[in-house]
């Protein structure tokens, strides 16, 4: 009876927090989708973003937090992590990425997220109020990349959320429980590649090592492929006949999860890293009719065209990586965004590993370092994984009417010594508090 009390009192607690009302008086306000505006104040109420402007009278009850010389930005999103999912990826008791089997549309990763992960902590200290959480191929903890025991390999691993990075249980967290479905496309292995990154986030890569062929994985290759659009073909199959109400019709839980992109309402995530693939899904893409989000290519290459055409968006991983393959130039991943860029297709930054989220605003950086422009390369990790998630309408800038998912710096985000002062997110303010800082605080007043 006591816990039952406590419980009902917590969730007070936190419904009374997020409805407080707090303006952020005299700060400098970047919006991202508009010029900078000097010396004006943030009003939040009910969890959103009710007034900007430089004459807001705080009323009674309105917390105000001073922030002269301070900046508000719209707080960060990462669109390519495991957050929530995968705890300790040696520790396999702590992962919850996916399980086993080729075609696992009906898994939802929001319902498998721990909101007491000590990731959200670490990341929300760095400005990251939502990120994308993916279910992987991981096989729930034991394997990576697609690549299973008998040689399975999986294809469709389930539903993409974007969440939250605070909350008390993952309804608290949602943003967007079916934001994407994962694709894991495969391809053909070539020389070398990166080192360092998340398989549970890369292609199906094929290899032709080992005393295999070419011929011999390029007809793997099409098998794969054939596997693939039988699953389609049957998903759509399904789709005629419960629309048709048959006798005998029988729901399907896989297929039931593939009605949302069949009718494009929900876009298909592919993991595809270089041009030969990218251009092989966007073909698949328009045989099957589906929306596509291209992620973590290594290189665009000629398929740079064919996504601008398309209008496809891509997720870029981490800048700070290795060279693709041995032959490749030394700034290969730097220079990736520009090419992005300057190509005209729409792109947003991914860390593709739950150990780099907290770089997240570092690789966008390092992107300007290497002839991004700022306010590009800041679009990037706000407004445009915003929209491309499908959610431009409640994040990813300071406007009016949008959720207060914001945070207060004393300088520029993308510089290593700025700190974040203040983060809300939903207009609740988090504590700036994780291990890292307990522990600090632990011993550093040891005597």
């Amino acid at each position: 009876m006591k816990l039952a009390v406590i419980l009902l009192a917590c969730a007070a607690a936190a419904g009374a927090a997020s409805g407080e009302s707090i303006l952020i008086h005299n700060a400098d306000v970047y919006p991202v989708v508009g010029a900078p505006m000097k010396g004006v104040s943030v009003l939040i109420q009910d969890g959103k973003i009710a007034d900007i402007g430089a004459k807001i009278v705080a009323g009674k009850g309105v917390r105000v937090v001073e922030a002269k010389g301070l900046r508000v930005y719209p707080g960060m999103l990462d669109s390519g992590t495991e957050l929530g999912l995968s705890e300790i990826s040696a520790v396999r008791v702590t992962v919850d990425t996916g399980e086993l089997g080729e075609f696992m549309p009906q898994l939802k990763a929001i319902v498998a997220v721990n909101p007491d992960s000590e990731h959200f902590g670490v990341v929300r200290v760095n400005g990251i109020t939502s990120v994308m959480t993916f279910p992987s191929s991981g096989g729930g903890g034991g394997g990576g990349g697609g690549r299973f025991g008998g040689g399975e390999r999986q294809m469709i691993s389930g539903e993409a959320a974007l969440i939250h990075t605070d909350g008390w249980t993952w309804e608290d967290m949602e943003i967007n429980r079916s934001a994407a479905m994962h694709l894991i496309f495969p391809a053909i292995a070539g020389r070398g590649g990166r080192g360092g990154g998340n398989p549970d986030f890369g292609p199906q890569l094929i290899s032709t090592t080992a005393g295999g062929t070419y011929t011999q994985a390029r007809r793997t290759y099409e098998e794969q492929i054939a596997k693939l659009t039988d699953f389609f073909d049957d998903a759509r199959k399904y789709q005629k006949a419960r629309a048709a109400n048959l006798p005998g019709f029988v729901r399907d839980l896989k297929f039931e999860a593939m009605l949302p992109v069949l009718d494009r309402k929900v876009p298909v995530a592919v993991s595809a890293s270089r041009p030969s693939a990218i251009h092989d899904a966007i073909a698949f893409a328009e045989k099957q009719n589906i929306r596509i989000v291209v992620l973590q290519p290594h290189e665009l290459g000629s398929a740079a065209a064919e996504l601008k055409a398309r209008n496809i968006p891509v997720i870029l991983g981490r800048v700070l990586a290795l060279p693709e393959t041995e032959d490749s130039p030394y700034d290969e991943a730097f220079t990736l965004p520009l090419e992005a860029y300057k190509a005209g297709v729409k792109f947003a930054f991914g860390t593709f590993d739950n150990e780099f989220v907290r770089n997240l605003p570092y690789q966008a950086a390092t992107a300007v370092a290497f002839g991004l422009p700022y306010d590009e390369a800041l679009k990037a990790i706000t407004i445009n994984p915003a929209e491309i998630w499908g959610a431009g309408d409640k994040i990813g800038s300071v406007e009016k009417g949008k959720l207060a998912d914001l945070m207060v710096t004393d300088g520029d985000p993308l510089e290593i010594q700025t700190q974040v002062k203040h983060l809300y997110i939903r207009g609740k303010e988090v504590p700036l508090t994780n291990k890292q800082t307990r522990l600090y605080e632990k011993y550093s007043s040891r005597q």
